[in-house]
């Protein structure tokens, strides 16, 4: 499988480190130049609106999508090269799973944990076989680590589903894998 098109789930806030908001803005750029389509939550706030800007920045496709509800809240961007208001949340990550050919998880809150999560489980459950990334900018990542590992060791999940993680420190270091994973 050849990877045309990357899911980002990241934080619609900018979190407590520059680091971050540095990550998403040069993940974003990297993307673009590689000719990688963006898609996201269609957000124009904290660190989902700079990912989105560094891509158009650079050039890059767009795919952002948003529900209905969530439209001003997050102040969605509609300048993006797709732009598609879901009903619910979970058509929401439907669509965006289903639109892209991997996923890197930036830094973020409750609903990129849930959206991670959910590719995760439909992993697990047979339901795509796309990569997934961790970018662990700053060690941001670390806890959720030890809980999958925590997981996995009481025997709650086979131990497939945490090697089929790919953990990255590095914006450069998951357009590398990118790469070598399509």
């Amino acid at each position: 499988m050849s990877i045309k098109s990357v899911c980002v789930y990241c934080g619609s806030r900018f979190g407590a480190m520059p680091a971050y908001e540095k990550a998403a803005e040069a993940l974003g750029r990297g993307l673009a130049e590689r000719g990688l389509r963006l898609v996201y939550g269609a957000g124009d706030v904290g660190l989902m609106g700079t990912v989105a800007r560094a891509a158009q920045a650079a050039g890059g496709e767009t795919f952002g999508v948003v529900p209905e509800h969530l439209v001003k809240r997050e102040v969605a961007k509609k300048d993006l090269s797709t732009f598609v208001v879901t009903e619910t949340m979970h058509e929401r990550k439907k669509v965006m799973l289903y639109n892209a050919d991997a996923v890197v998880v930036l830094p973020g809150g409750m609903g990129s944990l849930d959206e991670l999560f959910e590719a995760i489980t439909w992993a697990q459950l047979g339901l795509h076989d796309k990569p997934v990334l961790i970018l662990n900018t700053q060690g941001y990542w670390e806890p959720l680590r030890a809980l999958i590992d925590h997981v996995v060791n009481q025997g709650f999940a086979d131990e497939s589903i945490a090697r089929a993680l790919i953990w990255v420190e590095t914006p450069a270091a998951a357009l590398e894998a990118l790469a070598t994973n399509g």
